[in-house]
């Protein structure tokens, strides 16, 4: 009975963990596409770069929220 209980909870610990790591993987992925994006546009027209870079950086904020929103929900579950 016990080792049941202890091999549930070490699956359901694995399974969030797993989920977080996608999270943050996302995200990464995600802010890597923002940043070639914003840079990339900044060569084509170099008058709005600054303007360029700075709805980049609000947008990786965002996500980069998003992404810890999601952990702290994976971190929750296993709780």
């Amino acid at each position: 009975m016990l080792a049941t209980i202890l091999l549930q909870a070490g699956i359901g610990t694995a399974i969030f963990g797993l989920a977080a790591a996608v999270a943050a993987f996302a995200a990464a992925f995600g802010i890597s596409k923002i940043g070639k994006s914003a840079l990339e546009a900044g060569a084509r027209q170099p008058e709005y770069a600054g303007k360029y870079q700075m709805i980049a950086i609000i947008v990786g904020a965002l996500v980069e929220g998003a992404c810890l929103f999601a952990i702290l929900v994976c971190l929750l579950g296993v709780l």
